[in-house]
This record gives structure tokens, sequence and C-alpha cells, in this order.
């Protein structure tokens, strides 16, 4: 079994907990509003504007710069997909929650000086968007009827998810770490999973909670 392989199994339980949560039951199932929506791209924000700071510090890092590739960029497509929900004063509407700052603190804590720890939360997140994509684009169109504007951040335009998939599986099955940098790497990316599901978690108790009062 390839370290990427090990990677996927070993996190099994944490990835499942990130996408079991009840934010994102509300949402797929249509019960949430545009505001509702919006909110999470709203924390996401602060995450990607982060972590994408610490992609620009790891561009020309020989193991972590691999990883960074442009056609990856959240950043633009949330502001697009915010700009359009909430209108040119989008950005007056950012607030990061608790579980929000906690992410941040740990992503400006390893992303930007520690190799393996940026790839981690990048794993995390990117491949994660990758993976789960298509399935929100499908919910949000039928619940809100968007073509394209609204759900940019889903969208991967210029890329094969499959094909890329490999290709960062490979990448993390040639990474030239020993196996405790690897294990620390599996830590992370287990922390990374949990700083999301915490955020999600929150975002829930605020969105959820608050339509159903």
């Amino acid at each position: 079994m390839g370290f990427a392989a090990q990677v996927r199994e070993l996190t099994r339980a944490d990835h499942r907990a990130a996408q079991s949560v009840t934010y994102f039951d509300a949402l797929l199932a249509g019960r949430l509003d545009r505001a509702g929506y919006a909110a999470l791209l709203e924390q996401l924000h602060v995450v990607y504007q982060t972590l994408e700071e610490a992609a620009e510090a790891m561009r020309d890092d020989p193991v972590a710069g691999p990883f960074v590739v442009d056609e990856l960029r959240r950043l633009p497509r949330i502001a697009a997909d915010l700009a359009f929900l909430c209108g040119p004063d989008w950005a007056a509407r950012i607030t990061p929650g608790p579980a929000t700052q906690q992410y941040q603190a740990r992503l400006r804590e390893v992303a930007f000086t520690w190799p393996a720890g940026f790839v981690a939360h990048h794993y995390t997140r990117y491949l994660g968007d990758l993976s789960g994509g298509q399935v929100m684009v499908r919910a949000l169109r039928r619940t809100f009827g968007f073509d394209s504007d609204g759900v940019g951040f889903f969208l991967f335009p210029g890329l094969d998810p499959r094909a890329f998939k490999q290709h960062y599986r490979d990448l993390l099955d040639t990474a030239p770490w020993d196996e405790v940098e690897r294990q620390r790497f599996l830590d992370e990316v287990s922390w990374a999973y949990r700083l999301n599901t915490d955020m999600l978690d929150e975002l829930g108790r605020a969105v959820v909670q608050g339509s159903a009062a």
C-alpha cells in the first residue's frame, strides 16, 4: 500500500466525521436560504486566505512546492460567489467564528514554515473540495436555481479531477519523508479534519438552529 492510500485509510474516520455535520445535512437537503449558504463561504474565505498565503510562501519549497497548483486557488472564486450572493459590501460581512479563528491560527502556526504541515492542510481542503464539489453544485443548483454564479467555489475549470487526484497521490507517495515525518503528517491531517469539523459544527449551531428558531 502506497503512502497516499495509507493516508486515506488511516484518516477515514476523520473524513467521515467532517462530512456528517448538521450544517451540510441542512445545505444538501435544501433547508437553508442564501444567507445560510453564504455563511459557509464567509468562514471559508478566512481559511483560504491564510492557506493560499501559505501556498505562496511554500511555492519554491522542493517538497511542498509541487503541490501548489494555480488552478486550485479558491479565494478569487469565493470572493466572486460572495459578491453574487451578498452584493459589493460582502467583505464587511465576514466575521470569523471562534472555531474558524482556531483553524486560521493553526494554519499560521504550521503551514508557512513546515512543508509537511502545509501539505497536510492543503490535502485536507483541496482534495475534499475536488471530491465533493459536484455533489454540492447539484444540490445548490437544485435549491437556488444557480447556473455558474454562486457555485464557483466548487468548480475547477482546467482540471481533470480524476487525473489530478492521481497526480496528487503520486506526490504523496514520493514525498521524501521518513516514518517519523509521515506520522507527523498523518497527525496533522487528522487535526485539520477536526478543525474543519469544529468550524462546520459551529456554523451549524449558528445557522441551522437559527433558521429553525
